[in-house]
């Protein structure tokens, strides 16, 4: 059993009945972050629940499991984790310059402005280097905006869009995903045939 399967299911325990917002549930908690971040796993309802902690015990806020909880939410795009994680930090943390170029960061890969989230993420490489799996994770969800959004498209321009330069690294996300090089470029994304429904 992994280190993740474990406090996994030691968390699951702690976290059922009138003990989850125990404050002597911080350190196991952030403990848990960790191993997250480093086994790349995620277990949303554990993060909520150490930041629902931190805001109702803000002296044991630590800044660096906040930054590790909020990268972890974006890892999971595109659903809303990161908008429930950050609707349990006190207006003070959330002006945090850490917290506020996660948000930033945040703000471009959903609005989908690839190109300068690959320039801008270098600048929190601190933090991103300690989650495990962040840059495929990210790159899987623009793989997902690329495939409901075009049927073709430039084989450089997916290399933009998912931060790659490397042709081979870039072939390897067109096999990924199941799209097919054409000779003038472009990468087939969907054929419309198979769009049509019967």
């Amino acid at each position: 059993m992994s280190t993740m399967e474990a406090n996994r299911a030691k968390v699951r325990q702690m976290l059922q009945g009138i003990h989850r917002y125990n404050p002597e549930n911080i350190p196991s908690l952030e403990f848990y972050v960790d191993v997250q971040s480093k086994e790349n796993g995620y277990d949303l309802e554990a993060n909520l629940t150490l930041l629902k902690l931190y805001q109702s015990n803000p002296k044991n806020l630590q800044l660096t499991f906040v930054c590790q909880v909020l990268v972890k939410a974006l890892t999971n795009l595109p659903h809303s984790d990161f908008i429930l994680c950050k609707c349990l930090l006190s207006q003070e943390t959330l002006m945090k310059p850490e917290i506020i170029t996660i948000q930033k960061l945040a703000s471009l890969l959903e609005t989908c402005r690839f190109k300068e989230f690959w320039n801008q993420v270098q600048v929190i490489q601190d933090i991103v280097r300690l989650v495990t799996g962040f840059e495929d994770s990210i790159r899987r969800f623009v793989c997902h905006v690329i495939s409901i959004t075009y049927q073709r498209i430039r084989d450089e321009t997916i290399g933009e869009l998912l931060g790659l330069v490397d042709e081979s690294s870039i072939n390897k996300w067109i096999e990924r995903n199941g799209w097919t090089q054409s000779d003038s470029g472009y990468v087939i994304v969907s054929n419309q045939e198979e769009m049509i429904k019967t």
